[in-house]
């Protein structure tokens, strides 16, 4: 059977490249010191390190003393709003976010919510924009800290993140973004957009899983977030994941050479499959802005039969896809996302995500253009939601 995998946005397979640059140091006869101690062997690993840390901050423009290494997004994420709450408490309580947020935003929000922080949750468009003058309009005298994300994970919609920021200008509020879904895909650039703080994972773009980094721009005022060592600056203890930071960084060196190419090769492929679902499955629907979108991702709802349904035939057919993100992807509970930007709950329920990769080809677009229509068609021609005619 064929296999085909349309899940990047899930996660990605480390490249050969990044395999060899992490196996020097799983290996006990050769770099396997701890970054902190003071003698040859763990010296040899503080190098290491910082060359990773330098490689990781050319991919986004930053200074390397910029970058703090992370476990991966959701605790960058974490990082970012507890961080910046905590060390403003004494002025600031108040958050502004979105209502299409991932959930290790989301969650924390929540969280900080019951600590007495306060939270606007922004409404987006029918494409998932979020309207940079709502943003500004939501700003108080109490606000601490904007976070919206660069790109969606489920529909792909990449918001306007410059110019949110340039409306942010003198008002005394940090801007962080969740850029998970857009370092070493797509440019970023955290000069141009203008950000205080910005989150990434490895596992997104090519890296191990287990490591990402948080971007805090010189000045920012934040509290630790994991209290022990003096590791990263003091603001992250914990004894560095060596391994996994020099795998993300072998990851960022290739990104930073080889983006215009991923982009070109995943936008023709994105727009291949896009039209052609379109086109040969009628009331079918297209999730996301039309061209403000990831050049991966391809997120559509079905109309009548269940998002479910279509990914576990799929995978019968060894094509795997998503319904969703897949940190939520065991529940039940229609996407967030999708009612965010206006669904009703059955068309919610039916969507499903493809999102492409480097080793995807025209070959593999093409089997998901001949397998999925038949799918659907048979899906429903079981449903009882089906329009009689």
């Amino acid at each position: 059977m064929r296999q085909v995998y349309m899940d990047y946005a899930a996660t990605t397979p480390p490249l050969p490249e990044v395999v060899e640059a992490m196996l020097p140091y799983l290996d006990e006869k050769r770099v396997f010191g701890n970054p902190s101690s003071l003698h040859s062997f763990g010296q040899e690993a503080r190098a290491a390190v910082e060359e990773a840390r330098a490689k990781v901050a050319a991919l986004i423009n930053a200074d390397p003393r910029e970058i703090v290494f992370t476990s991966g997004g959701t605790e960058s994420d974490n990082f970012a709003l507890h961080g910046v709450l905590y060390a403003n408490k004494d002025k600031k309580d108040h958050i502004i976010t979105t209502k299409i947020e991932h959930s290790a935003i989301l969650a924390p929000c929540r969280f900080l919510e019951k600590q007495g922080f306060k939270v606007t949750y922004l409404n987006v468009d029918k494409d998932g924009l979020v309207d940079p003058e709502e943003v500004k309009a939501a700003i108080t005298d109490k606000t601490a800290l904007v976070s919206i994300m660069h790109a969606n994970n489920e529909i792909g919609t990449i918001e306007p993140i410059a110019e949110i920021a340039k409306l942010l200008n003198g008002k005394g509020v940090y801007f962080h973004t969740d850029a998970v879904q857009t370092v070493g895909q797509i440019n970023v650039d955290v000069k141009e957009l203008g950000v205080d703080l910005l989150s990434a994972s490895a596992h997104k773009f090519y890296g191990p899983k287990g490591a990402g980094f948080l971007y805090i721009k010189k000045g920012t005022r934040m509290k630790a977030f994991m209290l022990g060592g003096e590791q990263e600056q003091r603001r992250r203890g914990s004894t560095e994941n060596v391994p996994g930071i020099m795998g993300m960084g072998k990851a960022c060196e290739i990104a930073k050479i080889d983006l215009p190419n991923r982009i070109k090769h995943l936008t023709d492929l994105r727009d291949k499959l896009s039209q052609g679902l379109l086109k040969i499955i009628p009331d079918i629907h297209l999730n996301g802005h039309p061209t403000k979108r990831l050049p991966k991702n391809v997120d559509v709802s079905v109309q009548f039969i269940e998002g479910e349904s279509m990914l576990l035939n799929l995978d019968l057919e060894g094509i795997a896809v998503s319904t969703g993100s897949a940190c939520s992807s065991s529940t039940l509970e229609p996407s967030h996302v999708l009612l965010a930007i206006g669904k009703p709950p059955e068309e919610a329920h039916g969507s499903i995500r493809f999102t492409l990769g480097r080793l995807n080809t025209e070959a593999d677009v093409d089997y998901v253009l001949d397998i999925f229509p038949k799918i659907v068609e048979k899906l429903r021609a079981m449903s009882p939601l089906v329009r009689r005619k």
